[in-house]
């Protein structure tokens, strides 16, 4: 499109150092259209005004907008019947999910939502060999010792953010010792400085709920290593309470009824690690993922539930029989509330006492929402639920 002469507004989704803005200035360049730059976190109404203003006296400027998942309602007014003429080409850059924090009229008014993902590891080396040749805008014109095992080490805890490798590479170099005039780049620098490199994510941004995301499926899979892996990111991020609350959802949610135990087992590492704090939460919260990673695993009860409420939806509903209302004054007699069986009065083998009675309204008695899944513990309930069943049915 652009070496046709068109250029679409756009938004440029994806995490930082993957090269959004380096796209919006490549574009600019092709199109030979002025072009203008913005940072919605602080430009104002006026500098939109600017903008625009620019617009009527060239027919067309390209307007580059990063952080455009903060841009206000007085900017977006301002600006978007130009997006929508097409006076203004929109290129947004963001690194929020922009279906989620993007206002709907802007997003509307871009053609193209691209994203972007991060660079490879071996992208990333070698954008750092061609920063340590180049002697105009690199370091080549210094005299560097650096392995290539040393580079790999400094892609690597880039990941895949060009612009922490060039950062960190610029570190590194400044941080090492000179000796007859050659910079030696040592190991236990690299290590030094890579520490926090690699962690990204606002907390309650897309990202964190994304990682947030990928842990429940981990541990929903069976996959301690990945579900530790993305505990790690969430609790460098530093949000405790939400890490707590979600692994709390997930021992109901995902173990449920094949391991009724795990619920409070994760209840006690949930408030141990509230208690504690960081860093030391991280050791009970370990605890918790490992086991519910290993652990049988149903979603039956809450499955069953979730039946139940879209069966009321859909109108599914019904009086309540009248031996199940309440009977505890003196007029329910004269109401009919009359015949319910206690089951305590029942006793059936060793487990407790039963009886055979309706519970559910006359036009839904035979409605099934309960699936049990034969893993774990809910195997035995299971069992016990069929044979419930069968007594039913044959009474």
């Amino acid at each position: 499109m652009i070496n046709n002469g068109h250029v679409p507004s756009m938004l440029l989704y994806g995490e930082p150092g993957i090269g959004k803005t380096s796209i919006a200035y490549a574009i600019a360049g092709s199109s030979k259209l002025p072009f203008f730059s913005l940072n919605a976190t602080h430009a104002g109404k006026k500098d939109v005004e600017q903008i625009v203003s620019e617009a009527r006296l060239s027919g067309k400027v390209i307007l580059f907008l990063d952080e455009i998942h903060r841009f206000n309602k007085l900017q977006q007014d301002t600006l978007l019947p130009h997006v929508e003429n097409g006076s203004i080409v929109l290129i947004g850059a963001t690194t929020e999910n922009p279906f989620h924090d993007v206002n709907p009229a802007i997003r509307s008014r871009c053609g193209e939502i691209l994203q972007l993902k991060r660079h490879s590891q071996e992208d990333i080396a070698q954008l750092i060999t061609n920063a340590l040749k180049d002697e105009e805008r690199g370091l080549g014109k210094f005299d560097i010792a650096i392995t290539k095992e040393q580079i790999e080490k400094i892609a690597l805890a880039a990941n895949g953010d060009a612009r922490k490798a060039l950062t960190l590479l610029e570190s590194v170099y400044f941080a090492s010792d000179e000796k007859e005039g050659q910079s030696i780049v040592e190991d236990h620098v690299i290590e030094h400085l890579s520490k926090r490199i690699g962690v990204y994510g606002d907390k309650g941004g897309s990202h964190f709920y994304n990682l947030l995301s990928a842990l429940q499926k981990s541990v929903r899979g069976s996959d301690p290593n990945a579900a530790l892996y993305y505990l790690a990111h969430l609790l460098e991020n530093g949000d405790l309470i939400a890490v707590c609350r979600r692994l709390l959802v997930m021992a109901y949610e995902d173990i449920g009824l094949a391991n009724s135990a795990v619920g409070a087992h994760v209840y006690a590492a949930t408030e141990a690690a509230k208690t504690l704090g960081l860093p030391e939460a991280r050791i009970p919260l370990a605890n918790a993922v490992v086991e519910m990673c290993l652990s049988p695993k149903s979603n039956s009860a809450y499955s069953a539930l979730d039946a139940a409420i879209a069966a009321i939806h859909e109108g599914k509903t019904g009086d309540i029989p009248l031996h199940l209302r309440d009977g505890h004054y003196a007029g329910s007699i004269a109401l009919g509330h009359v015949g319910y069986q206690y089951p305590h009065d029942h006793p059936i083998g060793t487990f407790g006492g039963w009886v055979n009675q309706q519970y559910l309204p006359d036009n839904i008695a035979d409605a099934e929402f309960y699936k049990p899944v034969i893993a774990g513990e809910e195997k035995r309930m299971a069992a016990i639920y069929e044979k419930l069943k069968s007594f039913k049915n044959n009474q």
